[in-house]
Protein backbone atom coordinates (compact mmCIF):
# COMPACT_ATOMS: atom_id res chain seq x y z
CA UNK A 1 0.00 0.00 0.00
CA UNK A 2 1.17 3.53 -0.72
CA UNK A 3 1.06 5.68 2.42
CA UNK A 4 1.52 9.45 2.67
CA UNK A 5 2.67 10.37 6.18
CA UNK A 6 1.15 13.63 7.35
CA UNK A 7 2.83 16.17 9.61
CA UNK A 8 1.13 14.92 12.76
CA UNK A 9 2.59 11.47 12.22
CA UNK A 10 6.08 12.74 11.46
CA UNK A 11 6.06 14.95 14.55
CA UNK A 12 4.93 12.02 16.70
CA UNK A 13 7.60 9.80 15.18
CA UNK A 14 10.33 12.40 15.68
CA UNK A 15 9.24 12.83 19.30
CA UNK A 16 9.54 9.09 19.83
CA UNK A 17 5.86 8.36 20.42
CA UNK A 18 5.76 4.56 20.78
CA UNK A 19 2.60 4.12 18.67
CA UNK A 20 4.17 6.09 15.81
CA UNK A 21 7.42 4.11 16.00
CA UNK A 22 5.56 0.77 15.98
CA UNK A 23 3.44 1.91 13.05
CA UNK A 24 6.49 3.02 11.04
CA UNK A 25 8.25 -0.29 11.71
CA UNK A 26 5.13 -2.15 10.54
CA UNK A 27 5.02 -0.10 7.34
CA UNK A 28 8.62 -1.05 6.62
CA UNK A 29 8.10 -4.71 7.53
CA UNK A 30 4.98 -5.05 5.36
CA UNK A 31 6.66 -3.53 2.31
CA UNK A 32 4.36 -0.52 2.14
CA UNK A 33 5.56 2.54 0.22
CA UNK A 34 5.97 5.56 2.53
CA UNK A 35 5.75 9.04 1.05
CA UNK A 36 5.71 12.72 2.05
CA UNK A 37 5.12 15.92 0.11
CA UNK A 38 6.43 19.47 0.31
CA UNK A 39 3.61 20.48 2.67
CA UNK A 40 4.68 17.93 5.27
CA UNK A 41 8.36 18.81 4.93
CA UNK A 42 7.58 22.54 5.20
CA UNK A 43 5.36 22.10 8.26
CA UNK A 44 8.02 20.01 10.01
CA UNK A 45 10.77 22.41 8.95
CA UNK A 46 8.90 25.34 10.48
CA UNK A 47 9.26 23.85 13.96
CA UNK A 48 12.42 21.79 13.51
CA UNK A 49 15.24 22.45 15.94
CA UNK A 50 18.69 22.62 14.39
CA UNK A 51 19.84 19.66 16.50
CA UNK A 52 17.06 17.50 14.97
CA UNK A 53 17.67 18.34 11.32
CA UNK A 54 20.07 15.45 10.68
CA UNK A 55 17.59 12.96 12.18
CA UNK A 56 14.75 14.42 10.09
CA UNK A 57 16.82 14.15 6.93
CA UNK A 58 17.58 10.52 7.82
CA UNK A 59 13.83 9.92 8.20
CA UNK A 60 13.25 11.40 4.74
CA UNK A 61 16.02 9.50 2.97
CA UNK A 62 14.08 6.28 2.19
CA UNK A 63 10.75 8.06 1.71
CA UNK A 64 9.35 8.95 -1.72
CA UNK A 65 8.76 12.68 -2.23
CA UNK A 66 5.50 13.54 -4.02
CA UNK A 67 4.71 16.54 -6.16
CA UNK A 68 1.32 15.69 -7.64
CA UNK A 69 0.70 18.81 -9.76
CA UNK A 70 -2.11 21.24 -10.54
CA UNK A 71 -4.95 18.71 -10.81
CA UNK A 72 -4.40 17.68 -7.20
CA UNK A 73 -4.21 21.32 -6.14
CA UNK A 74 -7.53 22.03 -7.87
CA UNK A 75 -9.08 19.02 -6.17
CA UNK A 76 -7.84 20.28 -2.79
CA UNK A 77 -9.50 23.62 -3.53
CA UNK A 78 -12.74 21.87 -4.44
CA UNK A 79 -12.70 19.92 -1.17
CA UNK A 80 -12.08 23.12 0.79
CA UNK A 81 -15.02 24.80 -0.96
CA UNK A 82 -17.29 21.82 -0.24
CA UNK A 83 -16.29 21.85 3.43
CA UNK A 84 -16.91 25.61 3.63
CA UNK A 85 -20.34 25.20 2.03
CA UNK A 86 -21.15 22.63 4.72
CA UNK A 87 -20.07 25.05 7.46
CA UNK A 88 -16.76 23.26 8.13
CA UNK A 89 -13.16 24.29 7.70
CA UNK A 90 -10.64 22.17 5.84
CA UNK A 91 -7.21 23.75 6.21
CA UNK A 92 -5.05 24.38 3.17
CA UNK A 93 -2.24 22.06 4.31
CA UNK A 94 -4.55 19.14 5.09
CA UNK A 95 -6.43 19.59 1.81
CA UNK A 96 -3.18 19.54 -0.18
CA UNK A 97 -1.84 16.52 1.72
CA UNK A 98 -5.12 14.65 1.12
CA UNK A 99 -5.19 15.58 -2.56
CA UNK A 100 -1.58 14.44 -3.01
CA UNK A 101 -2.47 11.08 -1.46
CA UNK A 102 -5.60 10.82 -3.62
CA UNK A 103 -3.61 11.55 -6.78
CA UNK A 104 -1.24 8.69 -5.94
CA UNK A 105 -3.96 6.26 -4.78
CA UNK A 106 -2.39 6.37 -1.33
CA UNK A 107 -3.73 6.43 2.21
CA UNK A 108 -2.89 9.24 4.63
CA UNK A 109 -1.09 8.14 7.79
CA UNK A 110 -2.38 10.34 10.60
CA UNK A 111 -4.11 10.56 13.94
CA UNK A 112 -5.80 13.77 12.72
CA UNK A 113 -8.89 11.96 11.50
CA UNK A 114 -11.26 14.86 12.13
CA UNK A 115 -9.83 17.11 9.40
CA UNK A 116 -9.03 14.39 6.88
CA UNK A 117 -12.54 12.98 7.26
CA UNK A 118 -13.67 16.01 5.23
CA UNK A 119 -12.02 14.36 2.21
CA UNK A 120 -12.61 10.96 0.60
CA UNK A 121 -9.04 9.71 1.14
CA UNK A 122 -8.32 6.47 2.92
CA UNK A 123 -6.81 6.89 6.39
CA UNK A 124 -4.33 4.78 8.32
CA UNK A 125 -4.27 5.64 12.01
CA UNK A 126 -2.02 4.63 14.87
Amino acid sequence: MRILADSTFVIDYMRGLPAARVCWEAISAEGDEPMVNEIVVCEIGAGLLERDERRFRAFLEPVEFLQPGPDAALLAGRWRAEARAAGRTLGLADALIAAAAHAENAAVLTRNTRDFALTPVRLVTY
